[in-house]
């Protein structure tokens, strides 16, 4: 995913309103960002440090744009923008960047499960067998260690769907979990069980019935984002 011009610098003041981000401009003007994710974003909201945003191109827009990369306390670049991940994980299935085998089909935001639940990508491969890949985006880092995190707050939506993926894997159809490490520097990526607790313990029981889980690492810049490697997932 290119930015063309790359996105623009500015430093964080606030977030608030859940959706909403306050930002100062080198220029000293202070401009409201749209904020496009709704996490704790713990280890995102250090007061003065530098981030990047997509400035709005709609002049009748309520926000000057949208928040991209925060700088962590321990000065690593996160990919705060969640919607981004599907569409990195996309490029980079189609690049053969991630390679889960070869397919012939990919269908986006497809409804399934007992709990009528929406899966990330459902692919066909090419002997026509379905394969569920669900996606989570990871930017919970620590200063002390360079294996990534996630949840960063209680998860009962992520909760049931390692419910549903192991249903899938129960079944017989082929479940994947892909974690994508929107955080430079992470060498791997851990459920936070002193987070939810909860669902470390559903993680594991998914590995245990089958469900496959996998994760990538991103490069971030404010030129480009894109997946660049996979890491290990320790449990």
């Amino acid at each position: 995913m290119k930015f063309t011009p790359p996105l623009t610098k500015g430093r964080l003041i606030r977030r608030y309103k859940r959706f909403l981000t306050e930002v100062k401009l080198d220029s000293g003007e202070i401009i409201t960002l749209h904020c496009p994710n709704t996490g704790s974003m713990k280890n995102c909201l250090l007061p003065s440090s530098d981030l990047w945003y997509l400035p709005a191109n709609d002049p009748k827009r309520s926000t000057a744009g949208t928040w991209v990369i925060a700088t962590t306390p321990f000065g690593k670049l996160a990919n705060i923008n969640t919607h981004y991940a599907n569409l990195l994980v996309e490029e980079a299935l189609n690049d053969g960047v991630i390679d889960l085998g070869a397919f012939v089909n990919l269908k986006r935001e497809v409804r399934y499960g007992v709990e009528n639940s929406r899966i990330d990508f459902c692919l066909k491969d090419q002997a026509e067998r379905e394969v569920y890949i669900e996606v989570k985006s990871v930017t919970l880092g620590f200063e002390e260690s360079d294996i990534a995190a996630f949840p960063d707050a209680v998860t009962t939506r992520g909760q049931k769907h390692l419910r549903e993926l192991i249903a899938l894997a129960k079944s017989g159809t082929r479940a994947i979990l892909l974690y994508c490490v929107n955080l430079t520097g992470a060498k791997g990526v851990r459920p936070a069980d002193e987070i939810d607790p909860a669902y470390g313990k559903l993680l594991r029981e998914a590995v245990a019935a089958g469900v496959e889980v996998v994760a990538y690492g991103t490069s971030i810049s404010p030129e480009e984002i894109k997946i660049s490697h996979p890491l290990p997932v320790i449990l």
